[in-house]
């Protein structure tokens, strides 16, 4: 049975704040010998998930992309949520993407990232997630340890976050988009197919959105696109540019991400507030004062 992580509002705060912490002190550990990797006993160490067999299939020929599908190439091993599957990556053989392009942010952008986001502490007490807010696009996909499923129809897609059981709905029907959509936080998603890679265009994204997990802000003018390729049974890779002439100098392309099928339903997750926000108000004076 897998658990997931349920926190309060002011203790999930403090949870990132020592998480912070923790990854620079891992980091400094492995830092002379990255062979070591995570240091953890070879026994314990989860095997990448085997490639599987061929695609599947609709009766239309595409790629069907149903399935729960987990970040990494462990299924569902031990380590699909909260592991350390970034040194895995690293001394496992597991597709190891990239390392990201810095965000080409237009001087004025740059400028309030730095004022907003002075700290981990002020980071985590801006975060969207703190308040319980859904992921949405591009997040949901890129930056989240839980697993999503799809459910493939003709002229649908759906997408099934666990995180807060949120969705999203890809129109692979032809559709146009709209004139001037109404924002939410997935965005409006128009899917078509580029061979067997699905290619999402997605606008109207709520601003109150990030991009990552680490403070990326956009505007009202942002442009997402997607594409998901499965590449066999168990493998899926997707990645998206984002294109926003507000706040960038140019259109950003992520590193190729991997995601491995698994073999469970979603659970139900919620993120809920359970503290008075004049709690939270004492609370963060107090983190704010050390």
């Amino acid at each position: 049975m897998r658990h997931r992580v349920r926190c309060q509002i002011v203790s999930c705060a403090a949870l990132f704040a020592i998480l912070l912490m923790l990854c620079g002190f891992a980091a400094a550990q492995t830092k002379e010998d990255p062979a070591k990797g995570s240091q953890i006993p070879e026994a314990n160490v989860p095997k990448p998930l085997p490639r599987g067999g061929p695609v599947p299939r609709t009766a239309d020929g595409h790629p069907d992309l149903s399935g729960v599908w987990f970040p990494g190439c462990y299924g569902t091993g031990d380590l699909n949520a909260f592991g350390l599957a970034g040194n895995y990556n690293l001394v496992r053989g597991c597709p190891d993407p990239k390392r990201a392009e810095p965000i080409p942010w237009q001087p004025w952008a740059a400028a309030k990232y730095k004022e907003t986001f002075s700290s981990p502490l002020e980071l985590q007490l801006h975060s969207p997630y703190i308040l319980c807010l859904p992921r949405g696009t591009p997040v949901s996909l890129a930056s989240t340890p839980y697993p999503i499923q799809f459910v493939q129809t003709p002229g649908t897609i759906v997408q099934l976050n666990e995180y807060d059981w949120d969705f999203r709905i890809i129109y692979t029907d032809g559709r146009a988009h709209s004139q001037d959509p109404d924002p939410t936080f997935n965005g409006e998603s128009i899917g078509h197919w580029e061979g067997d890679t699905l290619v999402i265009d997605v606008i109207g994204i709520d601003e109150r959105v990030w991009n990552n997990t680490n403070g990326w802000f956009h505007s009202d003018q942002e442009h997402v696109v997607e594409r998901l390729t499965r590449t066999s049974e168990n493998y899926l890779s997707y990645q998206y540019t984002i294109e926003d002439p507000k706040t960038l100098t140019k259109i950003w392309t992520s590193p190729v991400l991997t995601k491995t099928l698994g073999h469970e339903p979603l659970e139900e997750f919620y993120c809920t507030h359970t503290e008075e926000l004049s709690q939270f108000s004492d609370q963060k004076k107090v983190l704010k004062s050390k």
